[in-house]
């Protein structure tokens, strides 16, 4: 059976029609899957630097803190190489202790007393390399990210 010659060019057109939605699609899972792995990528980090908050004496020199907020951002206490989440800053990084939160990171009462020690990533926002799938915008930005340990008295 041969076809006519309206009928042979229908599957070229119904691709053009719908390949702009499929490709919209593809790219909205990719970032969607990127954004999801950046957020984990900045909750590793932060459980990271609460651990290594925790090994630490309470109320920490200058000096410690630089070195908590670098293990934050940089995996490595020294800040050497690139952030582990493009457009990380240790500005982004905040840290609480019994020392610098007394309020609310040591019972208060009899002994013994419990520091718990936090570290709190706020104001990331994910950049996307596709923004006209994220409902243009050209960033996402994430809630606070915080991890809270028991840490050293």
């Amino acid at each position: 059976m041969k076809k006519s010659i309206q009928q042979r060019g229908v599957a070229a057109v119904e691709l053009a029609l719908l390949l702009p939605v499929l490709l919209f699609i593809v790219f909205g899972i990719t970032e969607f899957g990127r954004a999801l792995y950046a957020y984990n990528t900045l909750v590793k980090n932060t459980r990271d630097a609460a651990r290594y908050y925790a090994a630490q004496q309470a109320g920490n020199p200058p000096a410690k803190e630089t070195e908590i907020k670098n293990m934050t951002v940089y995996g490595n206490t020294a800040g050497t190489g690139s952030p582990l989440a493009p457009g990380l800053t240790t500005t982004m990084v905040t840290l609480c202790d019994s020392v610098s939160c007394p309020g609310t990171h040591q019972s208060q009462g009899a002994a013994p007393v419990v520091n718990l020690v936090t570290v709190t990533i706020t104001g990331y926002s994910f950049q996307s390399f596709v923004p006209f799938v994220t409902a243009n915008l050209s960033s996402i930005p994430f809630a606070d990210i915080s991890t809270t340990m028991k840490g050293n008295l």
